[in-house]
């Protein structure tokens, strides 16, 4: 067992953790885009067995003022309340592979702390490498397969999968500093960053969850049961082509998007995308419109379907 540690407890002892497994992670932090990592944890945890070994500790790491818990009030007292959770999971995938899924949200404090506490579960349960998710806005267009940029100490990995290799200046999340420190310490460690196009990165885009899915499956053999996902990316495109031929602005900033992207991919990697020729509302306002009419639409097919009943 670890030395007494403050910051995670482990719970169901008694289950085996089998030695070498795989610890895949999806922390949500600062941006999330396309709802990707939340869509890919939902549909582990919804559709795998699973068990708890590790829950981090709220107080430790949780700013509540900015992320306050929801309380469930009865009329005239509170019911119920449904804390923020930072967990490590023993899963099972489709086939019953196992591996170790570390999900939940990205700590307020202590990031040091917490990266050498994940160490330290390293070392306790003998997990062999780390492969995790993350999600940012791109301009690309959705009618191109959701791109992804590879980071980590696996250069096999990185030249069979990445396809944007920046050298710039970002905004760091704790996945970036335990990747440095796992790194450091000769740990293999893997982070696939989704690339979604910026328009949509405020919906719920199942083709990232989906591209997520795939590479993980790509990159650690695990099979996950993912049709539904598929089936509900096809409705989102439909709905989208709808928006499109009811909206000249999105369908010109697509089509400018597609241009740049084929006059600007190159052999070596994805190149960057140029602005738009001409001057059309910003992301945040498509986006906005994209939205009001996604969720216009999903409120009608209820009501038909209340009719129906």
């Amino acid at each position: 067992m670890p030395q007494q540690n403050q910051l995670f407890t482990l719970v169901n002892t008694d289950i085996q953790v089998p030695e070498g497994l795989h610890l895949l992670a999806a922390i949500s932090g600062f941006t999330d885009a396309g709802s990707a990592m939340q869509q890919v944890a939902e549909h582990i945890l919804g559709n795998l067995e699973y068990t708890t070994v590790a829950v981090f500790n709220n107080d430790e790491l949780l700013d509540y003022r900015s992320r306050r818990p929801v309380m469930y009030f009865e009329q005239d007292h509170i019911e119920d309340y449904q804390p923020a959770s930072l967990s490590m999971h023993l899963v099972r995938d489709e086939v019953g592979n196992q591996f170790l899924f570390l999900n939940g949200y990205e700590p307020d404090f202590k990031w040091e702390a917490f990266a050498s506490s994940v160490e330290t579960l390293f070392e306790y349960f003998a997990i062999s490498d780390l492969t995790w998710l993350h999600a940012i806005p791109f301009p690309i267009p959705h009618t191109r397969p959701v791109g992804v940029t590879v980071s980590g100490n696996q250069s096999d990995v990185i030249a069979k999968f990445s396809e944007w290799k920046p050298r710039t200046q970002v905004p760091g999340n704790i996945m970036h500093l335990l990747e440095y420190r796992l790194t450091q310490a000769s740990i293999p460690t893997t982070g696939f960053v989704l690339l979604v196009p910026h328009y949509l990165s405020d919906s719920e885009y199942p083709q990232a969850a989906v591209s997520g899915l795939e590479l993980i499956s790509g990159h650690l053999g695990l099979i996950f049961p993912a049709d539904d996902l598929r089936d509900e990316g096809v409705a989102f495109l439909r709905r989208l082509s709808k928006q499109m031929e009811e909206n000249a602005d999105l369908a010109g900033m697509v089509a400018n998007l597609e241009t740049s992207f084929r006059s600007e991919r190159s052999g070596t990697g994805m190149g960057a995308v140029k602005s738009p020729e001409r001057e059309l509302p910003d992301a945040d306002e498509i986006a906005a419109e994209l939205e009001g009419y996604l969720a216009s639409h999903q409120k009608n097919k209820l009501e038909n379907d209340e009719d129906q009943d």
